[in-house]
Order: structure tokens, then C-alpha cells, then sequence
């Protein structure tokens, strides 16, 4: 039997994002949020911000080559066009404690929460914001660029704008009046009710997906001004939608597979080195299966990794997985996911797709969004009243691939 090894050179690591775990950052449109009893308050969450050293000392432990991490937009610009340095030079440390460790970074330049000068004064529906948010990621990259090689823009586009103004139940809150007849996401409904509902948020929806696009290749652009060697992805989560042989079903998943991944990606495509994957959906519809749940709801089916990757293979760029993962508070289903999930990932790389690294989410613990700190997804528990860390059993599954970079028998 053939070992199913991974290639040469392929990282693995954990992930997580600035507003999920840092804690203290309130000059942004989910801390107004909060404040507005519109969302969960997020408050000191994981205190990453000061104890990212032991954080990282964790991922090592557990074997980990590479780390995702976003950095705060709020933090960096909280006034327009003014740029911190204290928040630079704490992110250069941050950076520096991931090299003594080994383990290679991977920056998200905005991952959801914005400054509230940008969204109190339109966020991205402004005309303007693909300038205002390019002009913001060549500053970073000028300042870190020494210490990281590769940037991701945003992440997860289609997310951002579905909840907010299709959803309603994150920022901007604005929901589209037929979007009942769509929804397959638990994001936070408790929060749906309180939206701006109407038909405008579907135009407005519109506007805000192409100017992201636009936005992602202004940075693109802006990046390779000030450091010509970095390599610039978008992180893109990819819901897979599949069918039965039920004809009508097949052009529906065609259709949904467009509208979630193929309109977007195809803006932005030929402004990408690189493509960042987050999977965590997969659908099928005509389906008649009582499906395995996780914490979120969401169907127990991580070996479709697989079909989520060969989606994105399509475009001919290197791709790593930048998210991915379960929330199981219990730990019971997690070293399951992991194995099969990486599975997934190797039969992609099986069938031509060069894939290049693997992060599960999350490393921590954290704050997921509309949900509060409910669900847990790390792949250490985070107790909120102590800020202890404790390993969990599946972690050391995790470690073992990590460690033998192949898949375990």
C-alpha cells in the first residue's frame, strides 16, 4: 500500500483572527455593535494580545510549521489616513516571536471588524473604499514585509457581505427581505429579527461584493508597489454545493457553486499568487439524509475538503488551506474531522491541485461572531473566566500528522 505522504515542504499550522482572540479593541462596528446589545461583547476574549508568546509556545508544542494570524485594521488606522505606530511595531513583535519559534506567518490584512470612521461613513458601499482599504494594506505590507512573504487581503468576502446585508445578523444589519428562502447558515439568527429589512439590502449586497473585488485588486496592485516580492492571496470560503441526479437540482447547485464562488473569484483571480481556502459547508441538494451535526449545525463532512479544493484548482494557482475545522465543545467528533479533512486535502493534491499547507481553525478557542464564545472550535480550550489554556485530546491527533506528514492509517 502506498504511504500517503504529504509533499515536500507542505506546512501545518493552526489559525486565528485579531478581533476573535486579541481582546480590547473598541473602535470598531462589531464593538459599537456590542455596545448596541445588537451582537455579543467580545471584551478582553482570549487576552491574545498579551499572552500571544505562550499562545505560540502552544502551537509549537503541538507541532506546528506555520501560523495564520489577521492583524486590526482599528488598531492600525484609527483615524483615516492616520496610521499608529505603537500598533505596528506590537504586530512586528508579534512576527518576530513566530520566526523564533519556526513558525511561518501568514497575515490577513482585514478579517470582518473595520474602524468606525470607515463604516460610520459608508464602510464598502463607498465609492471610494477600494482606494481607502489599498491604501491601508500597502502601508501594513511596508511595515511587516521583512518579516512576513505572504498577505492575504480579506477574508472571507461572500461571508461578510451575506450576513450583512443579505442576513442581517452581522454589521451593517441589513437584510434582504427573501433571504429566508436562501439562508443555510447559523451565524447568528437570534440577531436576524433586529436587521433593516427591505429589497434595497440585494442592490446594496451587490454594490458591496464588487467593490471587495475591486478593493482586493487595488491592494493587490498597491502591495507589489512597496514590495514587489510578496505574495498576495484572498482567503475564500467555499461552500460546496452538490446534487442528486435530479436534473433541476444539478443547475441548481451549478447555479449556487457560481453565485458563491465562481463570480467572485473570477473578479479577482488574476490578481491572486496565491488562494486561500476556508471550508466548512458542505450541501446537497434533493438530498434525503439525516445528517451528522456539528455545534454549529452544520453537516459532520469534512472529507469534502476535497471538492472544495478542486473548485478553486480550477484557476492554476497555488492554494493552502487557511481555515477549516469543527466546533465540539465535547471534543468527541474533532480528531475525526481533522483526519478526515486532511484526508480530503491529500486526495486534492492526489488529483493535480497544488496545495501547499493546511490550518486547521482555530488554534484558540474565540469569540465566533454573532455566536458569542458558545462554540468552540480550538484546538485549545480557553477557560474565559481564568484565560487558562488546556490542550485538547484531538490536538495531539493533529500533531501526529503534523509530525509523520502523511495521513494516519
Amino acid at each position: 500500500m502506498t504511504e500517503k505522504k504529504f509533499p515536500d515542504g507542505f506546512y501545518w499550522g493552526a489559525a486565528t483572527a485579531s478581533y476573535q482572540v486579541e481582546g480590547g479593541i473598541y473602535n470598531t462596528d462589531w464593538a459599537k455593535a456590542a455596545t448596541e446589545g445588537r451582537v455579543p461583547v467580545c471584551g478582553e476574549a482570549c487576552d491574545h494580545y498579551n499572552r500571544y508568546e505562550a499562545d505560540f509556545d502552544i502551537a509549537k508544542s503541538l507541532g506546528n510549521t506555520a501560523h495564520r494570524l489577521s492583524v486590526e485594521w482599528a488598531r492600525i488606522e484609527p483615524e483615516e489616513g492616520k496610521f499608529n505606530e505603537e500598533a505596528i511595531a506590537h504586530y512586528r513583535k508579534v512576527l518576530q516571536a513566530l520566526h523564533v519559534r519556526g513558525l511561518k506567518p501568514y497575515v490577513t490584512l482585514w478579517h470582518f471588524t473595520a474602524p468606525l470612521w470607515f463604516t460610520e461613513a459608508g464602510g464598502f458601499e463607498r465609492k471610494d473604499a477600494p482606494e481607502v482599504f489599498a491604501r491601508y494594506s500597502a502601508y501594513v505590507v511596508g511595515q511587516l514585509s521583512d518579516l512576513c512573504e505572504h498577505f492575504s487581503t480579506m477574508n472571507e468576502p461572500n461571508v461578510y457581505g451575506s450576513n450583512g446585508w443579505l442576513r442581517g445578523s452581522w454589521p451593517p444589519f441589513k437584510r434582504f427581505v427573501l433571504t429566508d428562502l436562501v439562508s443555510i447558515t447559523n451565524s447568528g439568527r437570534q440577531h436576524e429579527s433586529r436587521a433593516s429589512r427591505g429589497l434595497a439590502p440585494v442592490f446594496l449586497y451587490f454594490r458591496v461584493m464588487k467593490n471587495l473585488a475591486l478593493a482586493h485588486n487595488a491592494a493587490y496592485r498597491a502591495i507589489k508597489k512597496v514590495s514587489p516580492s510578496t505574495e498576495v492571496s484572498v482567503v475564500k470560503h467555499v461552500i460546496v454545493f452538490d446534487a442528486t441526479a435530479n436534473p433541476f437540482y444539478k443547475i441548481k447547485a451549478a447555479l449556487a457553486n457560481y453565485f458563491w464562488t465562481y463570480k467572485f473569484m473570477n473578479r479577482v483571480a488574476d490578481c491572486c499568487d496565491q488562494i486561500g481556502l476556508n471550508y466548512y459547508f458542505y450541501t446537497q441538494f434533493g438530498d434525503k439524509r439525516q445528517w451528522r451535526k456539528t455545534d454549529m449545525d452544520w453537516n459532520f463532512a469534512p472529507e469534502h475538503i476535497y471538492d472544495a479544493i478542486m473548485i478553486l484548482a480550477r484557476y492554476k494557482k497555488p492554494i493552502f488551506v487557511s481555515e477549516g475545522g469543527i466546533a465540539d465543545a465535547h471534543d468527541t467528533g474533532r480528531a475525526e474531522y481533522i483526519t478526515k479533512q486532511v484526508e480530503g486535502t491529500w486526495r486534492a493534491i492526489q488529483a493535480g491541485a497544488d496545495v501547499r499547507g493546511h490550518m486547521y481553525w482555530s488554534l484558540l478557542d474565540n469569540y465566533e461572531w454573532a455566536l458569542g464564545f458558545e462554540k468552540r472550535f480550538g484546538l485549545v480550550e480557553i477557560n474565559y473566566e481564568t484565560q487558562e489554556r488546556t490542550i485538547r485530546p484531538s490536538a495531539y491527533v493533529y500533531k501526529k500528522i503534523i509530525e509523520e506528514s502523511r495521513m494516519l492509517e
